[in-house]
């Protein structure tokens, strides 16, 4: 038996530390993903809370293999999944690095940043290595088996205009994200102005006369220090010789901004597949109850993304365990017990299926020992 070479993250010289300002493409700037990850994932707090929703529920979701239990579920750990979903989430790519035992079995796995690896291609425009840069330190790893070393696993999104990297949901949301941290900032000054709009001191004499340079340098500083900032908000203002406050109101449009933030906001939840209803946005009646939400994400948005990983893992982990299929046990996922019931139902139903089929149709394989009771249940 051929025996395979302990390969490790340490052995292998994967650097741990951070570094920022690395190219992510050749079309795309130095850390303008970085920038964006900052603006949408570390500042907003919708886009936050809507790719971690995704990312942890797919994470803990349970998985199996038919057989029984395999080494290979183990290798997928939720923080692990949870890491894969963000980046794809986020970066539309995800690179997995593997690490074999004594036996030549995998036995570890981790994710590296997706903004840190580049494909490097042959003169067929094929993939032939990925390049994972950290700093000055430069890691190769093949794109196919070159009998050494084992190549990294990579797992993208649908891009239709790249053939080899995925696109990510930041693109998408990036109007959306933008307005609303800038409806933050809005508020946020506007609060620290006495929660109003401004007003303007106007000098009014009689004979017309402007202010000195030397009053008008005072009385703007009285007023940044004893009227401006919320300290001081609700002071009465002390006017003389002539000045006169007049207040400016809020046009229409500023008095539908809080709309303009919801609508926002549902547009960021839309770019991750999130009901809004289930991120506390109000006004969301798409939705009968917050179960029917719940339903809605499993099945339009984690289920897919965890049947894309767990198809990518089962593939690259042919070459070990070749029958290898893991799948999500859809029976211990809460949110899909009506559905899962239902199921069952329609199926106890079905007089002219035998016990095996109906065992076959819910995803089970067939009993051992024979059946009880005739063919039909």
């Amino acid at each position: 038996m051929m025996r395979w070479p302990l390969l490790s993250r340490k052995a292998m010289g994967l650097p741990r530390p951070a570094a920022a300002g690395l190219r992510t493409s050749a079309s795309e700037p130095p850390s303008s993903y970085e920038a964006r990850v900052d603006e949408a994932y570390g500042r907003n707090a919708i886009a936050q809370r809507a790719v971690r929703l995704v990312a942890e529920s797919l994470g803990h979701a349970p998985l199996m293999v038919a057989g029984g239990d395999h080494p290979a579920v183990a290798l997928l750990a939720p923080s692990l999944r949870e890491t894969i979903a963000t980046h794809l989430l986020l970066h539309g790519n995800s690179y997995v690095g593997l690490g074999l035992d004594h036996l030549g079995k995998p036995a570890e796995a981790w994710a590296l940043r997706p903004e840190r690896v580049q494909i490097e291609l042959d003169a067929d425009g094929w993939p032939k290595a990925f390049l994972h840069r950290a700093g000055s330190r430069v890691q190769r790893f093949p794109a196919d088996w070159d009998g050494e070393r084992v190549p990294l696993l990579h797992l993208k999104l649908v891009n239709p205009l790249d053939d080899h990297l995925g696109q990510g949901c930041l693109g998408a949301a990036a109007d959306a994200v933008a307005l609303l941290n800038a409806a933050a900032r809005w508020n946020r000054s506007l609060i620290a102005n006495a929660a109003r709009p401004s007003g303007a001191l106007v000098h009014e004499t009689r004979d017309g006369a402007p202010l000195s340079p030397e009053q008008f340098d005072r009385l703007r500083e009285e007023v940044e220090g004893a009227f401006q900032g919320a300290a001081n908000a609700g002071r009465p203002l002390l006017l003389e010789g002539g000045l006169k406050w007049q207040p400016l109101a809020l046009t229409p449009a500023e008095l539908d901004f809080g709309r303009a933030r919801e609508a926002a906001a549902r547009e960021v939840a839309l770019a991750f597949g999130v009901p809004p209803m289930l991120l506390g946005l109000p006004g969301d009646a798409t939705y009968a109850n917050y179960a029917q939400a719940n339903v809605a994400l499993w099945r339009l948005t984690v289920l897919p993304l965890l049947g894309r990983i767990a198809d990518g893992f089962s593939r690259h982990l042919a070459r070990w365990w070749p029958d290898l299929r893991i799948e999500p046990d859809l029976d211990a996922i809460p949110a899909l017990w009506s559905d899962r019931e239902a199921l069952w139902r329609h199926v106890a139903a079905a007089d002219f299926l035998s016990l095996d089929e109906k065992r076959e149709l819910l995803g089970w394989g067939p009993r051992h020992g024979g059946q009880k009771g005739g063919d039909a249940a």
